[in-house]
């Protein structure tokens, strides 16, 4: 059996970090959002320092915003691998669901 996440606090610099990198980017939240393929309410979620992103949403906000190194190192370290796309109860579900 997989153990359900543990809520985590995010490091209080971490949303300034995503603003500043959007901020640079020119793009507003909504933009973002769809670009990452993100829902925009995640990531106000992120930006208000309520969450701590997955590593799939790391993944795709670098894909989409010009973090600098010291960000990009901020938000990998802040990046939990049991949450959104990555939680493995999620994963688990969908086996399950796709077998006959």
């Amino acid at each position: 059996m997989v153990a359900s996440r543990v809520r985590r606090t995010p490091p209080t610099t971490l949303a300034a970090a995503l603003v500043a990198a959007r901020a640079r980017a020119g793009l507003g939240q909504r933009e973002t959002a769809r670009r990452a393929e993100l829902s925009a309410g995640y990531l106000a979620n992120l930006e208000a320092g309520r969450r701590c992103p997955s590593s799939v949403a790391v993944e795709a906000l670098a894909s989409v915003l010009p973090f600098t190194e010291g960000e990009r190192e901020q938000l990998d370290a802040a990046a939990v691998t049991d949450a959104g796309r990555c939680n493995p109860l999620r994963r688990a579900a969908g086996r399950q669901a796709a077998t006959p």
